[in-house]
């Protein structure tokens, strides 16, 4: 924490002038809960005089990208699951997700109750203080500075007396820790890889369908692939999965139980009371 704290030069000089303060969050977490294991992604929380967006720094290197170059040719699918955008000092998320070939958003409120410690801790020159809360049916910890002027963190993490440093849950499945900040001059536009993904825009659906389509991927992951092999009655077609030519029906099959074993032993979304729960 020491070294990335060191990179945070800009925290408490808040320049008034800035449209949109970015601060970047280095997000662990562990796919499989049953490993030791995490991940590591780097993720923009993006605060300008109306709203508030997280999503993975790979979308946004993607879009610049595309713009440096006048294409489309550079995409990215997001693997955290935790693309949202809100109002600015609201409970109110609209999320983002991948499906499949298809990108979809869906609005939640998601109120947070903070318990505040009078727990304290210094990192560097910060004075950090301490909250708890119960979200997404895990238990969490927040460390926060209250000398910064933003109500609001990383994910659906808002709602805090100042900016969120730190936050994990108890059993350290997500930790996310404050690494640096930016102060940008404009507001940063967004529409090309958070409210549509590369070209597909998202399109509204509500939590059940949500759900329902989680699990038509799950029941049949290579559903266009099987579509064409009905169509080509079983010859003189070859598919490729993951490096792997596929030649029937029989063992397009198999990759499907490998995709849902895969599916199975990844489920491990940050709020665990809206899993889907598969059948094995």
């Amino acid at each position: 924490m020491k070294k990335t704290l060191a990179l945070i030069g800009l925290l408490m000089i808040i320049s008034l002038s800035s449209q949109t303060h970015r601060f970047v969050y280095e997000l662990q977490l562990k796919m499989d809960s049953t490993e030791s294991d995490h991940q590591k992604f780097s993720m923009n929380l993006d605060i300008n005089s109306k709203e508030v967006k997280f999503y993975g720094q790979n979308l946004l290197i993607a879009d610049s990208l595309n713009k440096k170059f006048g294409n489309m040719d550079n995409k990215h699918v997001d693997m955290t699951g935790q693309i949202v955008k809100r109002k600015i000092n609201t409970f109110d998320n609209e999320n983002f997700i991948n499906i499949k070939f298809g990108y979809y958003s869906f609005k939640t409120t998601d109120k947070i109750i903070w318990n505040i410690s009078n727990e304290t801790k210094q990192i560097q020159q910060y004075t950090l203080q301490k909250a708890t809360a119960t979200f997404g049916g895990r238990n969490w910890i927040a460390w926060f500075n209250k000398d910064i002027p933003f109500n609001e963190g990383p994910f659906k993490f808002s709602g805090l007396p100042g900016l969120a440093f730190e936050i994990y849950d108890s059993k350290k499945n997500f930790i996310y820790n404050l690494v640096k900040s930016q102060e940008l001059p404009d507001v940063y536009p967004t529409d090309d890889f958070l409210e549509s993904n590369f070209g597909s825009k998202a399109i509204s659906i509500n939590e059940k369908q949500r759900q329902k389509l989680l699990l038509e991927f799950y029941n049949d992951p290579f559903s266009f692939e099987r579509t064409n092999f009905n169509k080509a009655g079983n010859s003189n077609l070859n598919i490729n999965i993951g490096g792997k030519e596929i030649h029937s029906i029989d063992e397009l099959n198999t990759q499907v139980k490998s995709m849902q074993e895969i599916i199975r032993k990844y489920n491990n979304p940050v709020e665990i009371n809206k899993a889907v729960y598969y059948k094995n």
